[in-house]
């Protein structure tokens, strides 16, 4: 378990009113103030206590954690904080050592005259339960996050039955003074959970979706990962998210359906990592890729460059003058999470910049505003365990500005796409997508970028790229889906021992 000191907190909240900043000696910052800063390096970066008062996904507590770590910053909670403890059948995966520490204070059902149900509130690790009082440290170094509440049942052993985060707006006067006295007393902010044993056998599971309509590799893709996965000497199979009880099964999963956060991909990517496998794409990897604000403030961070980009807030919308004059119309409006050009409009007036914003900000607390860069095609870069290994045109759909054009009913035509040797491809892009790609991690990755008169920009990093027969594999051909599979070999490796 990694820790980092406690000190020099910033406190992000709602309103001011809810956090006297008097109280534990720190910094104290509305939400709305914390999301329009521009992106800093201070030395030595402060540990951000987001005390919004919801955490719901793409509400505005959910992006003050994002933003954080795009920013470098370590944020109680983190967003990973927020996905697990959003649903039992995620969190549920890291409680089985607490559940034991559960039963060693409390003993067995029949060693103390104990109610069958009870909950227990732990402010920044602390609770006012004295029996509990390790155990009440424990959930909080495996779950960080500021205030919580733990409801116990038994039937036979204690368990967890459930964990739910509080919000600061729910507590009295009493309970908030405990919970400023808490941090004041917080000697330490932990990070990360263990992971649980690791397996031991070569056996890779490829998660799919046979009735996807666009799926990241088609039928032929999928048979040429089985067939080449046997010619290494590993066993491939295809699952469903029927599966989900069965990956234990596996050494490692290759997820090949579209992944997001409310989905069963990320339960299966958190499943595959509770039980130690081997899992492309991670869970992190998800969370980072599917925001496109999340990467916006990365790439600016990093000196990636990107088309000139701004986050809004509902706030925001009714004074866009400077915004008008640094972009121009028309401009691109997007939602953070929309995949396959789903949630992108380009506008090109006031009128239908307040119309179209006032209609996505119904999906999402902060939208994506960007300078509309046309280009004939766009480049995707595919890459693996920090390396280029292919790369690829995709053309804009005929007469249309994106890649995907979708009607009325939301189904997409799109242009054609045509593989390109990675010699050929203009070797500053090449950099910026291998760059843009191993800030997310060491995955797969599918780097969307522009060639403009200036040079090189990134338009966003998708987890779970496209390897699909007849198209990015045109140029390799069988070796696109060895390169993927020996990596995976590799990784098992690595977790084996084997040199």
């Amino acid at each position: 378990m990694q820790q980092q000191s406690a000190r020099h907190l910033l406190i992000v909240v709602d309103s001011p009113g809810d956090w006297d900043s008097a109280s534990s000696d720190c910094t104290v910052m509305s939400a709305a103030e914390f999301l329009n800063r521009e992106p800093v390096t201070a030395t030595p970066a402060p540990t951000i206590v987001n005390l919004c008062r919801s955490y719901k996904y793409l509400s505005v507590g959910y992006y003050c954690s994002l933003m954080a770590e795009a920013r470098g910053q370590t944020v109680l909670p983190s967003v990973k904080t927020i996905n697990d403890l959003s649903r039992k059948a995620i969190y549920s995966l890291d409680t089985s050592e607490l559940d034991h520490a559960l039963n060693a204070m409390l003993g067995k059902s029949s060693a103390q005259p104990m109610p069958v149900e009870f909950s227990m509130d732990i402010y920044f690790g602390e609770t006012d339960y004295t029996p509990l009082a390790p155990l009440a440290r424990q959930i909080f170094d495996t779950f960080p996050t500021p205030l919580m509440r733990v409801e116990f049942a038994r039937e036979g052993d204690w368990r967890i039955a459930a964990m739910k985060v509080q919000s600061i707006g729910a507590l009295n006067d009493d309970q908030t003074a405990a919970c400023q006295q808490a941090l004041v007393r917080l000697d330490r902010v932990p990070q990360g959970i263990y992971a649980g044993p690791k397996r031991y056998r070569y056996h890779i599971a490829i998660l799919h979706d046979p009735e996807e309509t666009l799926p990241p590799s088609n039928e032929l893709a999928l048979s040429r990962f089985v067939t080449t996965g046997r010619e290494l000497g590993v066993d491939v199979s295809l699952i469903g998210k029927q599966d989900f009880a069965r990956i234990g099964e596996f050494d490692a999963l290759f997820i090949r359906e579209t992944t997001a956060i409310n989905h069963h991909t990320y339960r299966f990517a958190k499943k595959a990592e509770s039980e130690g496998i081997v899992v492309i794409d991670d869970s992190a990897s998800i969370l980072r890729c599917t925001n496109k604000i999340y990467l916006a403030d990365l790439m600016r961070l990093h000196d990636i460059p990107i088309p000139r980009t701004y986050a809004l807030q509902k706030a925001d919308i009714g004074n866009i003058a400077r915004l008008e004059q640094e972009i121009g119309y028309p401009m691109v409006m997007k939602i953070p999470d929309g995949a396959f050009s789903r949630g992108v409009t380009k506008v090109a007036s006031h009128e239908q910049f307040q119309r179209t914003a006032q209609e996505l900000l119904q999906q999402s607390s902060l939208i994506l505003v960007q300078e509309y860069v046309y280009t004939e095609f766009d480049w995707r870069i595919g890459v693996l365990n920090k390396t280029a290994i292919f790369a690829s045109k995709y053309f804009m759909s005929a007469g249309h500005w994106q890649v995907a054009k979708r009607d009325a009913n939301g189904n997409a035509e799109f242009g054609l796409a045509t593989a390109v040797p990675l010699s050929e491809v203009p070797a500053d892009l090449l950099a910026y997508a291998v760059m843009a790609a191993n800030l997310i991690g060491d995955g797969l990755y599918g780097v969307d970028m522009k060639m403009t008169a200036h040079g090189p920009v990134v338009i966003e990093v998708n987890d779970n790229p496209n390897i699909d027969a007849g198209g990015e594999d045109s140029i390799l051909g069988d070796e696109l889906y060895r390169s993927v599979l020996r990596d995976l070999v590799r990784r098992l490796d690595l977790v084996h021992s084997i040199a």
